[in-house]
């Protein structure tokens, strides 16, 4: 997605590129670099004309391998997309292998706090699965 959008921004300030020139040139009266403006319609023009060769050359295939080519795309398109996949699987893949997370153990706490609360909440829950004050044998609490 990032290289379709730099592309498309470039595009972008090449156009206003042109714009900005060619309202330099209606100011000052002036044509900026005419043989290179000449070359570029001349090839601008050439490739117009191939082209337009190129369809009417297209328009005489029989429909079947205008279908096959557009099947070919198609196929390519998708294999393209599974290829992505699999990249990104693989990328998700190597970012979990080099993080330090994949291998992460639970270490003691440093706390005197959390080492108490784990000590009650331990000890509170044997008392619970022995049914003393869990408010079965009239040990309720408040």
């Amino acid at each position: 997605m990032l290289f379709p959008a730099i592309i498309f921004f470039l595009s972008l300030l090449g156009i206003a590129g042109l714009f900005a020139v060619k309202y330099f040139e209606e100011r000052s009266q002036k044509v900026l670099s005419l043989e290179l403006r000449k070359k570029a319609d001349e090839q601008a023009v050439q490739l117009k004309n191939l082209l337009l060769a190129k369809r009417a050359e297209a328009s005489k295939l029989p429909g079947t391998f205008l279908h096959l080519g557009h099947v070919a795309i198609h196929r390519g398109a998708l294999e393209a997309a599974r290829l992505a996949r699999f990249l990104e699987a693989q990328a998700h893949r190597l970012a979990d292998f080099v993080s330090h997370k994949h291998h992460f153990k639970k270490g003691e706490t440093r706390s005197e706090f959390l080492k108490q609360v784990k000590e009650h909440t331990l000890n509170n829950s044997h008392d619970n699965s022995s049914g003393v004050g869990s408010g079965q044998n009239g040990g309720e609490r408040l």
